[in-house]
């Protein structure tokens, strides 16, 4: 069993920036793909960015790519999301997921299966 815990979300100003963290538990972290999400409301849940247990393939959505960076630390079961010049369209509840034992790599993280997931941290960019 694995559980995810996010935090760090928040209400920040267009062009400012957020870490959050994704804290796991269990043994298996350092071979679980790691993956951000994020639902708006009234809209579809939708992939964000990822990141291999080894943390040496990431793979990002084409509207975050060269703001945000997904890193991972596997020493302290955490994946972090930071997100730079956010803009009122990235206001969402973001999750993160775990494939645990996955041999995703780039394109292919994004549609892992991700079969673990955090409650969601609300990330507000005000305009």
């Amino acid at each position: 069993q694995v559980q995810l815990v996010e935090s760090g979300g928040g209400l920040v100003q267009a062009g400012g920036s957020l870490r959050l963290s994704c804290a796991a538990s269990g043994r298996t972290f350092s071979s679980s793909a790691m993956g951000w999400f994020r639902q708006a409301p009234g809209k579809e849940r939708e992939f964000v960015a990822a990141i291999r247990g080894s943390g040496l393939s990431t793979y990002y959505a084409d509207s975050v790519q060269g703001r945000f960076t997904i890193s991972r630390d596997n020493a302290k079961n955490t994946v972090y999301l930071q997100m730079n010049s956010l803009k009122p369209e990235d206001t969402a509840v973001y999750y993160c997921a775990a494939d645990r034992f996955s041999i995703a790599t780039g394109a292919g993280l994004a549609s892992a299966t991700y079969d673990y997931w955090g409650q969601g941290t609300q990330v507000t960019v005000s305009s």
